[in-house]
Order: structure tokens, then C-alpha cells, then sequence
């Protein structure tokens, strides 16, 4: 197959979305299928090949990350560059100006559309923009999506998951991006649930994110070098590798540990729009963190190794963290708040706290301070299960809804 991905979300963007079509896209081409992904950017990085760059602002970037320019400009791009297009199947994997022209271009020639769903943009909306501005925004956002792609289901705000304005029109954004497209994917059956309950209708595969396989052959099999261990008196060490962002809820989490009866340190590795806050707030209220930054990602698996658990508190967002996956292959345990996030991590692999505000989660934390045998506990059964979650497992699951995508559109 030649299959050509549209993203508004790779090039110097750490997180789930770029991880996880890089694994794909890898485990594709090791199968003999040919990708080329088109995203926005300003450079291709060395030794990157088969990547496509849109017309790109030089200037403006949306929380760090590159931005396309419109949905007409990229097309045209495309079009001149792609005349007879050529492509097997197009796959999106995300909803804005680069993703919006992917899928139009497919249903101009005729091409299968598979989507993949990876987050709640009405939590992105409700975390990330300012209270005077969240129903413009999204009114704003709802009102050019509709322009590209047609919107034939408004949600209405309700009691349950569109409790304001501004987060229905980001449903209706979500569920008429998804409708255009021929099958779905999402990384969760959890978030599965809600698109269908809002009002998806086309057929939605669970398809989890996967860990490339190289990461675990660069680790061995060894337990000595990959069981956590934790005795009576250490220090917890607590991993970070989410993005320090206000979605990810840094800085709740710091507030957890300052108010820990037991010790614990933080070494956390990722960018983000909360970064510099982060940094101060540990420093203001003497919390041991480190924060390092964007770290490459082999780099990354060193100093995972040495931690006792993995941090994940976002809440609401119904994504995978690929964050979770990368600590069951590694042997780490892992903590976090939203009950959605048990599908994703084997039974006895996790603590949860009973709730996603401050104090439940220092509570969660210092329990576990307590039985420092339990960190081992954990460690073994995430080993155990560190086959599921490898890219090679899941690409099977991704190759058989490509096939039925084809299938129906012959």
C-alpha cells in the first residue's frame, strides 16, 4: 500500500501523537508499505525521509508546536505537487489546518479516509484557554472547522460531558471531523464510548498507541537491570515524561508532593507551556525536582531506569498516554487519577488515587511510601505484560482496519 499520513502534530512536538505515528510508520515500512507523511514544519530533521512539508508560518506556532497554513493553501500544494495523487489510503491524525486538507483530499480522489481520534479537544479548550475567552474560542474554532468539513450534528450542552457552550461546539467539532471520514480509530475504548454517545456513527476500531519494538530490544529482557526495587527508608523516585503542561496538570502534582508526609524527588523530562512555572514552584517550596527539559529519547530510557514510578494526572482528557505504555515495557509501575486510564495498564501494575484533586494524591503517594515491597510487585507484572503493547502487536489491529477500508470502497 502506499499510504500517506496528514498530521498537524510531528515535527518538534514531543508527546503521544508524534511517538505513536512514528512506531506506526516504522512498522509499516517494515512490511513493505510505502508512507509519506505531510506536516507542517520549517526543516525536515537529518536522517528523517519521506516527509512532506505543507506550506508552514514561519512565526506563528500553536504551544510550540509548527502551524500550517490554511486548508485551501495546503491542498493546492498537494495537488501541484501530488497531480494524480497516488495514494492508496489516507490516514489523519489530528483536526486542524494540515488534517482538515488530508481528508478533504481524500474524498477528492476518491481515496479510503481512515481517522484517528487521540484526545478530548474540549478539555484542550476548557485547561488551556483563558474563562473570558473559552466559548469565542471554540465558537471561533466550531465555525471554520465547518467550513472545510461539513457539520450535520450540533451537540448540545448537557449535564455530562458538555457542560458549557464552548465544550459542545468542541463535541460537535470532534463528532462531524470523525463522521467524514470512512473508519476511526481511537487509542481507547473508553474515549470509543463517548465519541459513539455524542454522536459518531462510523465504525470505530480501538487501536492502541504502541512502543516501537527497538526500544525493548535496546533494553533486553534482563530482570536484575529492568525489576524496580524499593527498600524501607528510600527515597521515592518519582518519572515524569509528560509534556509540563496545564493539561497535564504539573503543578497540581507539585502541590501533592509539597504537602507529602513522606519524602520523595522528582526527575521530570518534557517541555511545555508550564515549564518555567514548574521550575518555580519547586524551587519556592523546597520540593527535590529536576527538571531537564526536552531530552532525546534514548537518553530518556537512562534515567527511566532508575526511577520507582511513572506520574500520569491528567484528568478527563480520554487520551493513552503513550507515557503509560513506555513504563510497562521498561518494568516501571506507574501512578496516576483517572479511573479511564486502568484499560491501558495490567491489574497490579498501578496505584490510583480515589480522586484527581491534591490531597488524594498525596495521600495515594505517601501510602505507597510506606510498602516499598509493592514497588517490586508492580514492577513484575508490568514485565509480564510488556508484549502487549509493543508497535508490532498493534499494527496488526491497524493493517486489518486499513484493509476494511479499502474493501468497502471498492
Amino acid at each position: 500500500m502506499r499510504i500517506a499520513i496528514f498530521t498537524d502534530v510531528f515535527l518538534d512536538v514531543p508527546g503521544g501523537i508524534p511517538s505513536s505515528i512514528k512506531a506506526q510508520r516504522a512498522s509499516l515500512e517494515k512490511l513493505g508499505h510505502e508512507v509519506t507523511i505531510f506536516c507542517p514544519g520549517l526543516s525536515i530533521p537529518k536522517g528523517e525521509k519521506n516527509i512532506e512539508l505543507v506550506p508552514t508560518h514561519k512565526h506563528l506556532r500553536a504551544n510550540g508546536a509548527p502551524l500550517s497554513k490554511s486548508p485551501e493553501l495546503v491542498e493546492k500544494w498537494v495537488r501541484e505537487k501530488y497531480p494524480m495523487f497516488g495514494f492508496d489510503l489516507v490516514h489523519v491524525h489530528y483536526e486542524a489546518s494540515c488534517s482538515l486538507a488530508g481528508a478533504r483530499l481524500a474524498k477528492l480522489y476518491k481515496v479510503p479516509l481512515v481517522q484517528t481520534m487521540h484526545g478530548r479537544e474540549d478539555m484542550a479548550i476548557a485547561i488551556n484557554v483563558p474563562h473570558p475567552f473559552k466559548t469565542i474560542a471554540a465558537l471561533l474554532l466550531n465555525k471554520l472547522h465547518s467550513v472545510y468539513i461539513p457539520h450535520k450534528k450540533m451537540v448540545p450542552y448537557d449535564n455530562d460531558l458538555a457542560p458549557t457552550v464552548a465544550r459542545a461546539r468542541m463535541w460537535t467539532l470532534m463528532v462531524n471531523h470523525a463522521n467524514f471520514a470512512d473508519q476511526v480509530i481511537t487509542p481507547s475504548q473508553h474515549f470509543a464510548n463517548k465519541l459513539k454517545q455524542y454522536g459518531v456513527e462510523k465504525p470505530i476500531t480501538v487501536v492502541s498507541n504502541g512502543v516501537a519494538d527497538e526500544m525493548v530490544k535496546k533494553l533486553g529482557s534482563s530482570e536484575s537491570k529492568l525489576v524496580r526495587k524499593m527498600r524501607a527508608g528510600d527515597t521515592l523516585k518519582i518519572f515524569w515524561n509528560s509534556r509540563i503542561s496545564r493539561e497535564k496538570r504539573i503543578i497540581p502534582f507539585l502541590q501533592a508532593m509539597a504537602i507529602m508526609k513522606e519524602p520523595c524527588e522528582l526527575t521530570a523530562c518534557g517541555d511545555g507551556n508550564a515549564l518555567e512555572v514548574a521550575r518555580r514552584y519547586a524551587k519556592r517550596h523546597k520540593i527535590k525536582a529536576t527538571f531537564y527539559g526536552r531530552v532525546p529519547h534514548e537518553k530518556m530510557l537512562d534515567k527511566m531506569l532508575s526511577q520507582h514510578i511513572s506520574a500520569t494526572v491528567s484528568y478527563g482528557f480520554d487520551t493513552q498516554g503513550l507515557t503509560l505504555l513506555e513504563a510497562e515495557v521498561t518494568g516501571m509501575p506507574v501512578f496516576f487519577c483517572d479511573p479511564d486510564m486502568k484499560e491501558s495498564v495490567p491489574k497490579g501494575g498501578f496505584i490510583m488515587s480515589d480522586g484527581p484533586d491534591v490531597k488524594s494524591m498525596a495521600k495515594a503517594l505517601d501510602a505507597l511510601s510506606c510498602r516499598p515491597e509493592k514497588i517490586e510487585e508492580m514492577s513484575r507484572v508490568m514485565l509480564k505484560n510488556r508484549e502487549n503493547v509493543l508497535q508490532s502487536t498493534q499494527i496488526k489491529k491497524l493493517i486489518q482496519v486499513y484493509q476494511t477500508a479499502l474493501n468497502h470502497n471498492r
